[in-house]
């Protein structure tokens, strides 16, 4: 399928969006799109799939103007979308979310569970995914309901498929058996969308790449013919130097102390310590234990043995509140559903968990709620028109940025990254980065879980890799490779 998009312009309300974007895909190739958070890039392919309507321009599909009224109806026209902000129903099964709305039945209109179980695993079977169909969606991690998303997917038979940050929640393992799949696919005559903010990936799998910028179309180039330094440079329209800032920081004492913490079926006997100034980065394997780990000490899940210590004082943590008051922030990997309350303005979201400082009375502090939210709008370069802009208008790394924003102002002791620059864009990570630095220079602790090795590599200062639930080895950033971190992740010594 060949899809030729010209001159596109997209606007909402008085937020122009897209303002004259053009776009080529050629059959049976992968086509990188890459851009900012907030270039455009997904609001292009709704326009596309009939998610949003057109304010100007013309598609044309196979050489025949061509406009989609909704998904659905390009979806039965060869074109599947795996959008970025997963869409899973968590109570329904993982069989019952693979076949939502295209139910196999029979003529009496009984469905055919073990005809849709038997095309499921078959799928499952070629992208290595064990998760259980008569599993519940919402009981699954963010990387498997990810790969229920990709199957469910390449089910449909598509020519065209849309993938909006596939590997953003997935292992190096996953990734490697995704990009076998897209291979397979690609030799099929099957065209890909490919929308990352992972430069690696780019340059590994994609044959051509267009580069957007506030809403336009900077360039299109073959992957031969460009390198990381001249993309970023159209993305950002500025050199970035250094992907990872250089870290020069004092560490102190000891802030938070892990002793023997278990949880049954997920993590056993785990110990570690991070001091005053020190990123210690947690890496592993999808399913390894990292996030239920981090979730128990911030007190959403419930420890079944072990002892947590805040500055050498035993302390217990029963939910998040008490957290709070400790001085723990927590970001977690599932902005959309745990991180923020959508509805919610920006301001709003900033503001939850500081809600005691900006009200020390009974009423809030309008002007130094403000302030606050100003600054980090502004420090952030989140990009909005105001700060009463609800949380779910906004592209998902700006939605991120604003997740990192609201535990700024706890003035947290120990703050938990959880894959703190999923769906971010290059310059955003790198003021991510700057930002941890700056948090480590006043002495906050930071635990950064991240499945980028790179991101692990450039920012901790200890590795503490995880397998099947137990610490399986630690690494100074001295001594740390990928191969050493991929050993240990995979029970190896």
């Amino acid at each position: 399928m060949k899809i030729t998009m010209k001159d596109i312009h997209k606007a909402f309300g008085t937020n122009q969006v897209l303002t004259g974007v053009d776009f080529e895909l050629l059959p049976g190739e992968v086509h990188a799109l890459m851009g900012e958070n907030g270039a455009g890039k997904s609001t292009m392919m709704n326009v596309l799939t009939g998610l949003h309507k057109r304010d100007q321009g013309t598609i044309e599909i196979n050489g025949e103007e061509k406009y989609y009224s909704n998904l659905k109806e390009a979806e039965k026209n060869g074109i599947a979308f795996i959008h970025q902000e997963l869409h899973v129903w968590p109570e329904m099964t993982v069989l019952e979310n693979l076949f939502i709305g295209k139910e196999l039945k029979s003529k009496f209109g009984l469905l055919k569970t073990k005809e849709m179980k038997t095309l499921a695993e078959k799928q499952f079977k070629k992208l290595s995914v064990t998760i259980s169909l008569d599993e519940l969606a919402g009981k699954c991690s963010v990387g498997e309901q990810q790969m229920i998303e990709i199957a469910k997917a390449l089910m449909t038979n598509a020519e065209v498929i849309i993938m909006d940050e596939p590997t953003a929640a997935l292992t190096e393992r996953e990734i490697v058996k995704l990009f076998e799949v897209i291979n397979s696919l690609r030799s099929k005559g099957v065209s890909i969308v490919y929308i990352s903010h992972r430069m690696e990936e780019i340059f590994t799998i994609c044959d051509r790449i267009t580069v957007m910028r506030d809403g336009r179309t900077v360039d299109t180039k073959p992957i031969p013919e460009t390198n990381f330094d001249e993309v970023v440079r159209k993305m950002v329209g500025r050199e970035l130097k250094d992907r990872y800032p250089s870290r020069d920081v004092k560490i102190g004492d000891t802030v938070l102390e892990v002793k023997g913490l278990a949880r049954p079926g997920e993590f056993k006997d785990v110990n570690f310590s991070v001091r005053s100034g020190e990123v210690v980065g947690f890496s592993g394997l999808m399913g390894a234990g990292r996030t239920e780990i981090m979730r128990t000490i911030f007190g959403l899940d419930h420890k079944s043995a072990g002892e947590i210590y805040i500055n050498g004082k035993q302390v217990s943590i029963k939910n998040p509140s008490q957290a709070v008051d400790l001085g723990i922030g927590f970001i977690t990997e599932d902005r959309k559903d745990e991180g923020l309350v959508l509805d919610f303005s920006i301001r709003e979201n900033m503001a939850l968990p500081n809600l005691k400082s900006f009200a020390p009375k009974v009423l809030i502090d309008q002007k130094t709620e403000n302030d606050f939210v100003n600054l980090l709008i502004k420090r952030l370069s989140i990009k909005t028109q105001s700060a009463e802009t609800k949380a779910g208008n906004l592209s998902g790394g700006n939605q991120q940025k604003i997740v990192i924003a609201k535990w700024i102002g706890i003035g947290p002791k120990v703050l938990i990254l959880d894959e703190p620059t999923r769906g971010v864009d290059v310059g955003a990570k790198r003021e991510i980065y700057q930002l941890m630095n700056e948090l480590t220079e006043r002495g906050v602790a930071i635990i950064m879980v991240s499945s980028e090795l790179p991101e692990i590599l450039g920012m901790s200062d200890r590795i503490i890799v995880v397998h099947e639930g137990h610490i399986a080895g630690e690494l100074m950033k001295a001594d740390a490779t990928q191969e050493k971190i991929m050993t240990l992740a995979t029970g190896g010594q």
